[in-house]
């Protein structure tokens, strides 16, 4: 799994998809932010953290749909829940999801 200093427009552009599996790059600017490149080509942009002993990843959004700089904040927002020992994935999942995150908006 690479990692970049910061995840940029021009980074995300460059980065390729494997044949069979995911890439993760990484932010080290922000631990815990990250893009993943599906094989198929599409990009969009991921949290990772750790709540109750168990990691979590979120899905934040594709890119294109979201700027890095806007996918970054919303990271430090969920990232900042998990370290105050909120778990945002299962509030997420209990409250039906993104899609119904997306129709409350």
């Amino acid at each position: 799994m690479p990692s970049v200093a910061r995840l940029t427009k021009r980074i995300v552009d460059a980065a390729r998809p494997e044949r069979e599996r995911d890439v993760l790059v990484w932010d080290r600017s922000l631990p815990g932010f990250g893009l993943r490149v599906k094989p198929s080509g599409r990009r969009s942009y991921v949290v990772q953290y750790r709540a109750r002993r168990r990691s979590r990843r979120i899905t934040l959004g594709a890119h294109g749909v979201l700027t890095p700089h806007e996918a970054r904040q919303r990271a430090v927002q969920i990232l900042a829940r998990a370290a105050d020992g909120a778990d945002p994935a299962a509030e997420r999942k209990q409250s039906g999801g993104a899609l119904a995150d997306l129709a409350e908006r």
